[in-house]
């Protein structure tokens, strides 16, 4: 029968849109991680054309600024209150992203972070530190610190988890470096804790460090 007498009721393709391709590319990073994401594997898993989505973007890198942006809106950005509770609110906020989508890490490391989610949430951080007291190469220096103490956590335990994958393995091999150390390095195991896998109180614990060192730099507060 000619396709003039038929009815086409075959569902068809939604045209493309930058906001459904930045979506895809999530999807995908969440999926494949930065190393197995390209152009082709996108446009497959949006049933698209690869030059098609030239349309939307001009390169790669912009899918991929766009997706890091897009996810970095995620972070809940602390409302007003004393640095130290606004810096650990979004800092916390920012772990739990990271966890979410293990790449971010990574590309945050390589790309200048421009997009608005990413300007905003900066504006967090240095407004909360310049209120406080900082400037300068002091304040330049205590955001870069922050912002390497949780990319590194977190890469690092996206890592661990990524190769132990379970809480049940994780102890086993605490366990078995514990006794390991025990047997051969008794010093060293009654220092370490490494049966420690509590992985919040460590990333708490450590940020408190870092923000006690960056409290000494602080303007000392007037006299009453």
């Amino acid at each position: 029968m000619s396709i003039w007498f038929r009815e086409d009721d075959r569902p068809r393709r939604p045209r493309l849109s930058r906001e459904r391709i930045v979506e895809a590319a999530v999807a995908l990073l969440d999926a494949e991680g930065a190393a197995g994401f390209s152009m082709r594997a996108l446009a497959a898993r949006l049933r698209a054309g690869t030059m098609s989505l030239y349309e939307y973007v001009q390169s790669k890198e912009d899918v991929l600024d766009l997706a890091l942006d897009e996810v970095i809106g995620e972070i809940e950005p602390a409302g007003p209150g004393p640095w130290r509770e606004t810096l650990i609110a979004q800092l916390t906020s920012s772990r739990a992203v990271m966890r979410r989508h293990p790449w971010v890490p990574a590309l945050t490391a390589t790309r200048p972070l421009l997009g608005p989610n990413a300007v905003a949430r900066s504006g967090v951080f240095y407004a909360a530190l310049a209120g406080a007291g900082l400037s300068g190469p002091t304040l330049t220096a205590a955001v870069g610190t922050l912002t390497s103490y949780v990319n590194g956590f977190v890469a690092a335990e996206n890592t661990w988890w990524d190769t132990v994958r379970t809480p049940a393995a994780d102890a086993e091999i605490r366990g078995r470096v514990v006794r390991h150390l025990e047997e051969h390095m008794a010093e060293l195991a009654r220092h370490s804790q490494v049966d420690d896998g509590d992985f919040d109180t460590q990333f708490l614990l450590g940020l408190d460090l870092v923000l006690d060192g960056i409290a000494t730099r602080l303007r000392p507060e007037p006299d009453g």
